[in-house]
């Protein structure tokens, strides 16, 4: 479900606090006065309340916050966020919030839920301006001299993310799969924490500091692990990989465009079928959160495996960005058989 424009206003229009709890919707939530911390995040002490609106934005505030900053998955875990819902409870905790890091166009229901709130953001949006333009001409440019005829799966990704609610346009929303890219996000959320808790501005640049430099090792691993490899042509579920693919001159070739739940068009199983025959690629890399029914039947009829690529839009069981895309190195480099 996601929230209306007009379930919204209703929602901010009640009151926080409901004399009684004589409403029956707010019964069995409690009747907590405004501002308390006794709700779904926990008490704590944090100086500021953050929310997230995906997990990677969620390990950023994490890890830059430290002890000093409480933050608040406004979507459930391992759920897939492009439709994810928002609940009413959430909306109304986020007019308390401090700030909120998000990514515009990713997910309608939290934009409407930033939108009618008002609540302060930070959008992480600004990274994809950036260098989302490069990875689509690094996507052409590949598509281009592949000597492959792309025109059916043109039209097919035309098809796929024009539907209503993934309207990504153009760019690639994805920037965090590529760890330098990711750490670009970095300054800004530094750069929010300090401005909106100064006594504490030293320690998120430091924490900030540290985790520019964790990524930075985990792309150097990148480049070592995808240097000298038999194949660079990664075939997948949908189209999340294009900052890595870029990155290390890989060609990202996905069944779905950028909508993970958009069915591939007959014409485009048929086209991807022939690249995998005509590459020699081994594996079709599917993901955990959507089907991969489709992946899976192809791999069957060619003889080839499967083998998950995470795109990190969730996170469950204390897993993190780090060691999910550890485990993503591992399973390219078996993939693309990586000396």
């Amino acid at each position: 479900m996601i929230i209306t424009e007009n379930t919204l206003v209703s929602m901010l229009r009640t009151p926080l606090i409901l004399a009684g709890c004589a409403v029956g919707a707010f019964l069995a939530a409690g009747c907590s006065p405004a501002g308390s911390t006794d709700d779904a995040s926990g008490s704590t002490d944090a100086a500021l309340t953050v929310g997230a609106s995906l997990y990677p934005l969620q390990f950023v505030a994490e890890r830059v916050g430290g002890d000093s900053v409480e933050v608040v998955s406004l979507i459930a875990t391992g759920v897939e966020p492009h439709d994810a819902e928002i609940s009413p409870a959430m909306v109304r905790q986020m007019q308390s919030m401090d700030t909120v890091l998000t990514l515009s166009d990713f997910s309608a229901a939290v934009d409407e839920a930033v939108d009618a709130t008002g609540v302060r953001a930070v959008d992480a949006h600004a990274v994809v301006d950036e260098h989302g333009p490069e990875v689509a001409h690094h996507a052409e440019e590949s598509h281009a001299t592949d000597g492959h005829d792309h025109e059916d799966e043109d039209h097919a990704h035309e098809d796929e993310d024009s539907h209503e609610g993934h309207d990504h346009g153009a760019l690639d929303p994805h920037f965090w799969t590529d760890p330098s890219i990711f750490a670009e996000f970095v300054p800004a959320v530094v750069a929010e924490y300090s401005e909106l808790d100064p006594d504490n501005a030293q320690a998120y640049a430091d924490n900030g500091d540290r985790l520019v430099a964790q990524l930075t090792e985990l792309d150097d691993a990148f480049s070592e692990g995808l240097a000298t490899c038999e194949r660079r042509e990664i075939f997948v579920s949908h189209e999340a990989y294009g900052y890595l693919a870029m990155h290390h001159d890989l060609v990202q070739e996905g069944l779905s465009g950028l909508d993970p739940e958009a069915e591939p068009s007959p014409a485009r199983v048929r086209e991807i079928r022939d690249q995998i025959a005509g590459t020699g690629a081994t594996t079709i890399f599917t993901e955990s959160l959507v089907s991969s029914a489709v992946a899976e039947s192809l791999a069957s009829d060619l003889g080839v495996t499967t083998d998950v690529l995470d795109p990190i839009e969730s996170a469950v069981d204390g897993d993190d960005y780090i060691a999910i895309q550890e485990r993503n190195l591992d399973a390219m480099r078996s993939g693309l058989g990586c000396a």
